[in-house]
């Protein structure tokens, strides 16, 4: 069956009407127009400077589409789920020639719906009323794969995960049946699950060699992790772009009900009713009302039903090689899930690669191209080729520092990082506190929560003045960089008197500077990157970072349910006024902090954006002196703060 696969949904690129200039891409990558196929041997592509050259054609490719069996019912009618792949190949396989595949697994082929979510203002039934933003899809991650991919030997696929766009089965949000999903995907293209055209025949992947890479963003990132933790034989490699290796930590945090950033409100159940578009989707209503009723947003606390969303303690079975990428500005599928993903990874010895860049919820495909598609290039073909093209010899990490300032290291955090404790010291009256390497004892400080009705921004202007709903603690201005990677930890003696349960710690640098934002622009400069095809350029607009100058920045921030002091399966009442230890993580960070800048940590209750708004009115008092913040400092850090 031949068709033209839909560039909307997950996998579109929108075209700038006006494009200015076009860039050639760099010896061994794509060029502008690859030179019409010169009859590669059926055996196998032409591989020249280490990688596979562009010789098939995309034009004359050939498609199909797949039913395969998963071993899962989740819609529990008796028979097992089925989910639907599409796939571009070149026309030599239907001849003699085997290739392996790139697969791109997502719940948003098919596109998603308008679902309420969760009420956050706690005590106000008015919130009942916020709605989800629709999900830009266009940004989900690029649909180059086919134009690029294809004329180098490589099939390409996308498949409905289960309960969505041509596949039968219920969204589960990320659990074993999710995970079964992609699984089968895999295993078909190894001969070991069933599938069917639409029309009922069975059918094989007889030109398949069985090697299996997946790639793909947010949700789409996060289905590579899922099926390499189920450790399937011929998943060779992944690529997972800002995605979820432990669900918990997308909607949750140390106890704490979490929203993902720009999504208040937003859970588990709300997810699986926004993709469920699969045909008859009633049949699904009691399995997602079942998830409703067991994700728990009372407590906030870790359980079967997020243990069976944790991918973390199955890296073990990992046989992918992995090449994370995430954003350092990312507050959606916040850092914490790449960074214990690649931690895991190096526990298992798996062969792994790290991209940390200063977009959001991002690809670098837009505005790193040329050395994006260079080595992703190189790890599919090194990993599902076989081709030793040098890209395991190569530094392990790319950091992007400041808008297209890249450094590379052998690890990360860099070796030399090591844990400096900071006091959070009290300051003058109607002054903020001390930051500094040696504690110093002082009265107990309190503030009042006003964080339902102020956001953590607007909390922290006027940081040399004291403020009623906050607590400030300061450096003096820096000497020298100081560079802030790894996980920070927050260490309290605090109490907390009212209704808000909650701890939020933000570590911010204070200078004006001019920063980026996280979000991006268009350049107008034209790249093209693959075989152009009627209705599909195999072009795109380059891309530059969005910069803003601003007195200050928020470097990262965490958050703690006081009643899960213990841990995160665990809440325990907290008597008002008590004073407790708390201890908790802040979200991973690279960040260095310019000389002349001061480091900043700012103490709050309700985060507006990410916890639930309890009323307003609960009082916090924090002990000095014995309060502090560990922050890992690259080499150099400590004596920067005057150590």
């Amino acid at each position: 069956m031949t068709r033209r696969f839909l560039r909307g949904g997950a996998g579109a690129i929108t075209l700038a009407s006006a494009l200015l200039a076009t860039t050639a891409l760099p010896a061994g990558a794509a060029p502008d127009r690859p030179a019409s196929p010169g009859g590669p041997p059926a055996a196998g592509p032409r591989v020249a400077n280490g990688e596979t050259q562009p010789v098939y054609s995309r034009a004359d490719a050939v498609t199909q589409v797949v039913n395969i069996e998963t071993t899962v019912d989740s819609d529990r009618d008796g028979a097992r789920d089925r989910v639907q792949m599409r796939i571009i190949r070149p026309k030599e396989t239907d001849g003699s020639l085997k290739v392996p595949t790139v697969l791109e697994a997502s719940p948003y082929w098919a596109g998603t719906h308008d679902v309420p979510n969760h009420p956050v203002d706690i005590g106000d039934a008015r919130s009942r009323a916020l709605r989800s933003s629709p999900r830009n899809l266009a940004e989900i991650f690029p649909g180059y794969l086919d134009n690029y991919y294809v004329p180098r030997g490589y099939a390409v696929a996308n498949l409905d995960s289960i309960g969505t766009g041509g596949s039968t089965g219920c969204p589960t949000s990320g659990d074993r049946q999710e995970q079964a999903g992609a699984k089968a995907a895999v295993d078909w293209l190894n001969g070991r699950a069933r599938g069917w055209t639409p029309q009922g025949a069975p059918v094989k992947a007889g030109w398949s060699t069985g090697n299996v890479g997946m790639i793909g963003q947010s949700y789409n990132g996060t289905l590579p992790n899922m099926a390499a933790a189920t450790g399937v034989p011929g998943l060779k490699a992944i690529i997972p772009i800002a995605g979820i290796s432990s669900w918990y930590d997308y909607y949750r945090a140390n106890g704490g009900v979490l929203a993902p950033g720009g999504f208040q409100g937003e859970d588990l159940d709300v997810l699986a009713k926004a993709v469920l578009t699969r045909r008859n989707p009633e049949v699904c209503k009691k399995v997602i009302d079942d998830i409703e009723a067991t994700q728990d947003r009372e407590t906030g606390d870790y359980s079967k039903v997020w243990a069976q969303r944790d991918y973390v303690g199955q890296a073990r079975k990992v046989r992918a090689a992995v090449m994370v990428v995430h954003g350092l500005n990312d507050w959606n599928v916040k850092v914490k899930n790449s960074v214990q993903w690649w931690n895991a990874l190096k526990r298992a010895g798996v062969p792994r690669k790290l991209w940390l860049h200063q977009a959001n919820h991002a690809t670098p495909f837009r505005w790193r191209l040329e050395e994006w598609l260079r080595q992703t290039h190189h790890w599919f073909d090194r990993w599902l080729y076989n081709i030793d093209n040098g890209i395991t010899k190569e530094p392990r990490v790319d950091v992007e520092r400041a808008p297209g300032q890249w450094e590379t290291a052998k690890d990360w955090p860099v070796p030399g990082t090591r844990s400096v404790p900071l006091s959070l010291n009290a300051g003058p009256a109607g002054q903020p506190g001390a930051l500094a390497l040696r504690p110093r004892p002082g009265a107990d400080q309190s503030f009042t929560d006003e964080g339902r009705t102020r956001t953590a921004e607007q909390l922290l202007v006027n940081e040399d003045r004291a403020d009623p709903n906050r607590l400030a603690y300061l450096t003096p201005p820096l000497k020298a960089p100081v560079r802030v990677n790894g996980i920070p930890q927050a260490a309290l003696r605090a109490s907390l008197d009212g209704r808000s349960p909650y701890l939020t710690a933000l570590l911010v640098d204070y200078g004006t500077d001019t920063r980026p934002t996280g979000g991006r622009v268009d350049t107008g400069q034209r790249v093209c990157y693959g075989e152009s095809v009627p209705g599909d350029e195999g072009c795109t607009t380059r891309q530059a970072l969005r910069t803003e100058t601003a007195p200050f920045k928020i470097i990262t921030r965490g958050w703690l349910d006081a009643r899960n002091r213990r841990g995160p399966s665990r809440t325990d009442p907290i008597r008002p006024g008590k004073a407790y230890d708390f201890r908790w993580d802040f979200e991973p960070t690279d960040y260095v902090v310019k000389p002349g800048h001061r480091l900043g940590v700012v103490v709050l209750s309700t985060d507006y954006d990410y916890t639930l708004r309890y009323p307003a009115g609960t009082r916090v008092t924090v002990r000095p002196g014995t309060s502090k913040v560990i922050l890992p400092l690259a080499r150099g850090g400590r004596e920067a703060l005057g150590g």
